[in-house]
């Protein structure tokens, strides 16, 4: 895949933390008291990517994979215990101010606006924050408030919103600085799927309109397949896989699926492959990957087929696929 100039470079990161741990019990937890034992947790183990100017990239792994650790440290909210990185040419736990006046990380289960006043006022802090001129707060205060359709919402405190509107809320604060970089960990978590659209559509068109840079977290596989052409997969602080989006089937998933309209919907067919799901004349196949133009010849030469296709299995399956694949040292 070709990319255009790096904005975001990450050089064997890693990142250990020291864990206090004990035996149950009162007598263990006295002798902790004196002697306390420590065991490292390796969270983010020598991983290296980058990420071009304006690329809306997947950053993908199981709960504990390292993903938060890493968008923490490429923030600035983590020092790293080894590795390099840098962000719009700022190492970013040095925390320089020109550096985090373009960058922004979104975490959707954290609330970063005042509770208890309304979106307007906390909107009017976070301009004097960043020092906004006024007239470029405005103009982009009210295009959110127009995209996100949050005209009778503004007004209201933070706290009487539902979980979608506050959430609609965060994402256009934490954009009215106009960010080059979006760290985006789990924006779309807990929200209904018209929210969980709503917020998608929002990310793309702030892309489109100002080049930014997304390095986007989630378990909604939604998300993924409507902003991101190429993923990073990590998996117990380790990077599995880094490449398009697509690519994903032919790497990790050994089979394709076989679907069919069959004229006889009683038809035995066990012999071609795994039947999968079957709904009167509708059948769905599983067969090897390296079969599946045999078998598809097969199926049409000797099975009265109404309609054939041939498809790679569902990103969500290919995803749970890469999280079992165990490349540990």
């Amino acid at each position: 895949m070709q990319r255009s100039t790096p904005v975001i470079r990450v050089g064997d990161l890693g990142k250990t933390f020291r864990v206090p741990e004990r035996e149950p019990g009162l007598r263990a937890a006295a002798r902790s008291l004196v002697r306390r034992r420590h065991r490292e947790v390796r969270a983010v183990d020598e991983i290296t990517f980058e990420v071009g100017a304006g690329e809306v990239v997947g950053f993908l792994g199981p709960n504990g994979a390292g993903k938060t650790t890493t968008l923490k440290m490429l923030s600035g909210l983590l020092y790293p215990t080894s590795g390099t990185a840098s962000v719009l040419g700022h190492v970013p736990w040095r925390r320089e101010k020109s550096y985090l006046r373009q960058i922004t990380l979104i975490m959707g289960n954290r609330n970063q606006l005042q509770w208890d006043i309304p979106a307007l006022d906390s909107f009017d802090l976070m301009r004097a924050i960043y020092r906004i001129p006024p007239e470029d707060f405005r103009q982009t205060r009210d295009e959110f408030i127009e995209l996100l359709d949050l005209q009778d919402l503004v007004r209201k405190p933070i706290r009487n919103l539902s979980l979608g509107e506050r959430m609609k809320m965060e994402v256009a604060g934490a954009l009215l600085h106009r960010p080059k970089v979006l760290f985006l960990d789990e924006p779309t978590i807990g929200l209904d799927v018209t929210m969980q659209r709503r917020i998608r559509q929002f990310v793309a068109e702030y892309n489109r309109r100002f080049g930014a840079t997304v390095l986007l977290t989630s378990h909604y596989m939604a998300d993924v397949q409507a902003l991101c052409r190429r993923v990073i997969v990590i998996h117990h602080g380790k990077l599995l896989y880094d490449g398009p989006l697509a690519g994903l089937g032919s790497q990790f998933a050994a089979y394709k699926t076989i679907g069919l309209s069959l004229h006889d919907g009683s038809v035995e067919l066990g012999s071609y492959g795994e039947v999968i799901h079957r709904d009167g004349d509708h059948v769905t196949l599983r067969v090897p990957r390296v079969d599946a133009p045999r078998v598809a010849a097969r199926l049409l030469a000797e099975v009265a087929v109404a309609d054939l296709t041939i498809e790679d299995p569902p990103i969500e399956d290919v995803i749970e696929k890469v999280f079992a694949t165990e490349q540990v040292d």
